[in-house]
């Protein structure tokens, strides 16, 4: 049987403040909000249920927003009662997604409206073909530490070129 592509769906960060996530993702990444932030408690709802098989039973109670991007990508934040603040945000060298990226043809732009909000950027702008093709590219932390690569150009034309 020939298998096609999976579609991607959505993505979920953790934060510790949910309310400051979905002003910061609405007014600074032009997300839109689906659900607003919204309690679900370890009960036998269907949402309490699923929870305890995800995360196992004294989970307490967390909070939940949806939002999408302009392509129409979910993010899923959630904020837990037990929500810690590493030190170091960013364990490239641990299994697991290490960042989300995401496509601004005004890159500078971006950068400065993520710093200005409480952001950080973690390296320079670079060029991905210098004199060749302007695409750029960019890593960043989210005011709440999620890693972010911030791209120029689509995924397809920045690696379709072939090599660096």
């Amino acid at each position: 049987m020939k298998r096609y592509p999976v579609n991607f769906s959505h993505v979920g960060l953790s934060v510790p403040d949910i309310n400051k996530a979905v002003k910061f993702y609405t007014e600074v990444m032009g997300w839109y909000v689906i659900m607003e932030p919204t309690d679900v408690t370890e009960d036998n709802s269907a949402i309490g249920v699923m929870s305890t098989e995800v995360f196992g039973e004294n989970w307490g109670s967390y909070k939940i927003a949806h939002l999408s991007t302009g392509d129409g990508i979910g993010i899923e934040i959630f904020e837990f009662n037990n929500n810690e603040d590493p030190d170091n945000n960013f364990k490239y060298w641990e299994t697991g997604i290490f960042h989300y990226a995401v496509q601004d043809p005004n890159i500078e732009e971006l950068v400065e409206k993520i710093k200005e909000h409480g952001g950080k950027q973690r390296m320079p702008i670079k060029e991905y073909y210098p004199g060749e093709k302007p695409y750029k590219m960019v890593y960043m932390e989210d005011p709440f530490g999620n890693l972010v690569e911030i791209y120029t150009h689509s995924y397809e034309l920045t690696y379709s070129y072939g090599d660096y």
